[in-house]
């Protein structure tokens, strides 16, 4: 396994991303006349946790490294963490993988109950969208793109079509190759969004955007197969969800395919791919790319 921590400057500015979108989210979840009380305070509830908030921070670090200034890149992380946290409220459901924890607290539907966390995932897609196209610091030629990269990685073409072969995989006899495009639709399709979503706004987007497709790629899977072996290795008070709640659903794993430790193995190729396709000058997301296949939850 790969052993590797952040250094302190790197966990700080790791922090300073985590503190930054957590306030960002924060000042666009008010309430306002025309919302319910109960719609705001359950996303808040659902958004305002304790997530590791990876996809926005890899959006400020290549924003940041492409001389991006931060205030111009904070609504597109605000709408990538909306899309990610609507996924995960509505992936917790009973219809799907009914889970009762996400990160170490009840999930939204356990909380509230069943119709409140459907309409918190879809107020917290629909404002993604709305973030973005309000933001008055953007250029509308950015926008589209932005938006445009981000419906693509989130909708029929991406995510939600990873998550449909995730639910038809299950009980059935899969092939890695087919593991591998689930994955990279549900979960790698956002995180490369990410990368590129960070670049929009930089004169070098044309010139960076496949090497920063290929990184995303290549990161997406390894967080995937690194999230399969959490869930086998690490306790549920650690995890934040229940210890081997993919096993005893049956979903199908990089681990439960390969073995764990060819899948350690793999998860470890992955990142020597991702850090050979980084074409940014960035010690930060060298480091992170190592942290993501390192951390413990």
């Amino acid at each position: 396994m790969l052993a590797f921590t952040l250094g302190f400057p790197l966990k700080s500015q790791l922090a300073q991303y985590q503190d930054r979108i957590h306030q960002q989210l924060s000042d666009i979840l008010t309430s306002s006349p025309s919302t319910p009380p109960k719609l705001i305070e359950a996303m808040r509830y659902a958004t305002l946790n304790n997530g590791k908030r990876l996809r926005p921070a890899l959006l400020y670090a290549v924003g940041e490294a492409l001389q991006i200034p931060l205030h111009k890149l904070d609504s597109s992380a605000c709408a990538l963490e909306l899309i990610h946290s609507y996924s995960l409220v509505h992936d917790d459901l009973p219809a799907m993988d009914d889970d009762d924890l996400r990160r170490g607290q009840p999930t939204c539907h356990i909380q509230y109950d069943e119709a409140t966390a459907m309409l918190v995932g879809d107020a917290q897609q629909t404002l993604a969208y709305q973030v973005v196209l309000q933001d008055p610091l953007i250029l509308d030629g950015h926008k589209i793109t932005l938006l445009q990269l981000l419906t693509e990685a989130s909708g029929m073409t991406g995510m939600i079509a990873g998550q449909m072969l995730d639910i038809q995989a299950k009980d059935q006899p899969n092939s890695l190759a087919t593991l591998e495009t689930m994955h990279q639709l549900k979960t790698g399709a956002l995180i490369q969004c990410a990368l590129l979503m960070g670049a929009v706004q930089s004169p070098q987007f044309a010139e960076k955007r496949p090497g920063l497709a290929i990184l995303g790629e290549k990161i997406g899977l390894a967080f995937q197969v690194h999230d399969d072996i959490l869930d086998i290795e690490q306790p549920t008070e650690i995890l934040g969800k229940p210890q081997g709640s993919d096993e005893a659903a049956n979903r199908l794993t990089y681990p439960k395919l390969l073995g764990l430790e060819a899948a350690k193995h793999y998860r470890d190729q992955l990142i020597t791919d991702a850090l050979n396709a980084l074409n940014i000058d960035s010690l930060f997301l060298k480091a992170l790319i190592q942290y993501l296949a390192s951390r413990q939850h």
